[in-house]
């Protein structure tokens, strides 16, 4: 996306809310940590995009299984995986302002130097009095230190601390052998989940690109340690990027970032992540790593369970290693709303703006009008024809306005079409469809409506 394309954070979040897909949470409160409702557009458009990535890498595939697990587990799961110990943020507070940031991206912002991890060179380098606070444009910082990202909460009957799961794949290795016992899966096979996760992490700026509380779509699919596994993960950095397609999301808004060798987490063979081109600069939308056995092996030695797999075939046992391809849904939903986002320039010298979703993740597919709403013969005969598309197809009864502010209503939340039943309608038998990214007009017959939104939808 070139830079006089790239639509900013502000104008997608002014957007967002006014048109009813994304809201501030408890904002007649004054809002609430960088929390946010999906309104009537965006739970739509939420279900379109987990309803893609089901049937793409589930229900289409005879290889991958689902799962739902809890969001609250056994507190021993987090101690075996490292999180309780090792899960933290580096903050550092500015003293004048009072604001709190993530330490390492503060000082990679301000020095381009990449310090994650060291608390010490970040506090000496924040001592520097060019580097100012973003906020308050001071130079007076804490010492950088550590915090959890782990949300704590207690539970009646149980002792000690539990957690909000800070990722969903903890839940699929819980349910891993489970899995084994009750299907007939075999090496290798993916556990597929979509689910929240909560982060305690110190959130910036930039809409709901990193917030608190968020869903994730994420694969655990085992394979046997012994194959050469290299193929397989170029072909699941190959289907991840089917998938941005699928949501609308253009080649060249995308690249991959391979994480170096002395930056990978100690049990990973290779992490690759996926990046978008923000207005703000490139950020991560999407994951691939190797991970190993380390999971399985972990729970495996704090619970005393075997967590094997015996190759009947091969008559042989091992601890299957993991691929895991990750999908923030949350970024799903932010990349598709910026990708399909248009400012078109009309003949008339104004501006439309359209956002042009594919077919599959617009919010409402049909918006069906009668030409005037003061004639009970076209709204009677309007609201027959909705009631048949709505039994198919997500549709909007439309008839406030003029049908020109009608069009540009819903191409604003993206509708493919726009079907308008006018006195042709009752004299003929005919209706007229529009479409939203030609604009174009075609006149069909009534008993031709089913047949043509299956060939076009």
């Amino acid at each position: 996306m070139s830079e006089e394309k790239k639509v900013s954070m502000e104008v997608i979040s002014a957007y967002a809310k006014r048109k009813g897909f994304i809201f501030p949470s408890s904002e007649i409160y004054g809002g609430f940590a960088n929390s946010y409702s999906f309104g009537p557009y965006g739970v739509e458009l939420k279900n379109n995009i987990k309803d893609i990535w089901w049937k793409m890498f589930v229900s289409r595939r005879s290889d991958i299984v689902g799962m739902d697990g809890p969001i609250i587990l056994n507190p021993k799961l987090w101690d075996a995986s490292g999180h309780t110990s090792g899960f933290n943020d580096a903050l550092v507070d500015c003293k004048e302002c009072k604001k709190r940031f993530r330490a390492d991206h503060l000082v990679k912002e301000l020095t381009g130097e990449d310090m994650e991890g060291e608390l010490d060179k970040m506090t000496e380098a924040l001592k520097d009095p060019k580097m100012k606070c973003p906020e308050c444009g001071k130079s007076n910082w804490t010492d950088a230190r550590h915090i959890s990202m782990m949300f704590k909460t207690e539970m009646n009957g149980f002792e000690g601390s539990v957690y909000l799961r800070p990722e969903t794949a903890g839940a699929i290795f819980m349910d891993y052998k489970n899995i084994i016992d009750s299907t007939r899966v075999k090496v290798p096979f993916g556990v597929a989940q979509i689910g929240k996760a909560f982060r305690n992490e110190i959130v910036a700026r930039n809409f709901i690109f990193r917030i608190r509380e968020f869903e994730q779509m994420e694969i655990e699919y085992f394979i046997d340690p012994e194959i050469n596994w290299e193929p397989l993960f170029d072909n699941w950095l190959g289907e991840q990027k089917v998938f941005f397609n699928k949501i609308g999301v253009r080649d060249e808004d995308l690249r991959q970032f391979e994480h170096p060798k002395e930056k990978l987490s100690h049990y990973s063979k290779k992490t690759v992540d996926w990046e978008f081109d923000f207005s703000f600069g490139w950020g991560e939308i999407s994951g691939l790593a190797h991970r190993g056995n380390f999971d399985l092996t972990q729970h495996s030695e704090h619970s005393n369970e075997k967590l094997e797999y015996f190759d009947a075939v091969n008559n042989k046992r091992y601890v299957p290693h993991v691929l895991e391809p990750t999908f923030g849904l949350d970024r799903m939903i932010l990349i598709s709303l910026i990708s399909a986002y248009t400012e078109e320039e009309l003949e008339d010298g104004t501006t439309r703006v359209v956002m042009k979703f594919p077919r599959a993740v617009a919010p409402v597919k049909i918006a069906v009008f009668p030409l005037l709403k003061n004639k009970p013969g076209l709204v009677e005969k309007a609201k027959e024809v909705f009631a048949n598309l709505s039994q198919k197809y997500a549709c909007e009864f439309d008839d406030n306005g003029n049908v020109g502010k009608r069009y540009r209503r819903q191409d604003e939340i993206g509708t493919p079409y726009c079907l308008t039943v006018d006195f042709d309608t009752l004299e003929k038998g005919t209706v007229t469809v529009r479409d939203r990214d030609t604009m174009k007009q075609e006149i069909i017959k009534v008993e031709e409506i089913d047949k043509f939104f299956i060939e076009n939808l």
